[in-house]
């Protein structure tokens, strides 16, 4: 699966997507799960997305955790700080925890940014 990360954009461009991905369905073409998750600015996301975050999520990828501890002890970093980055992770879709373990279930995160400011009318 693929998780898509936008920066900016509107509710028409998620309804957009949506729509699209209906007609696709409709006509029998293969639809790719895609989760997107939205920030409304590049400050919201670089809040969320630092390095260590980063690894974090990489590490999710490759090897479920079963609990914080552990996580923590795996990576060589502090359970406190851990704890904070998969709150954090959790909070807007990057994490879950499912079936007993900490996971990030997908293999790409596709960023997109969108320059031009929305139209007040979105």
């Amino acid at each position: 699966m693929i998780k898509r990360v936008e920066v900016g954009g509107s509710l028409k461009d998620a309804a957009r997507r949506f729509g699209d991905a209906w007609a696709k369905a409709e006509r029998g073409d293969a639809v790719e799960a895609t989760e997107t998750i939205t920030f409304v600015s590049w400050s919201a996301l670089a809040a969320v997305m630092t390095d260590k975050r980063h690894e974090l999520l990489q590490h999710l990828h490759q090897h479920p955790a079963t609990s914080i501890r552990a996580l923590a002890r795996d990576i060589g970093r502090d359970y406190k700080r851990v704890h904070e980055d998969l709150a954090a992770l959790a909070a807007v879709g990057l994490v879950e925890r499912r079936d007993d373990a900490w996971r990030a279930d997908y293999d790409e995160i596709h960023t997109s940014i969108t320059l031009t400011p929305p139209r007040a009318a979105e």
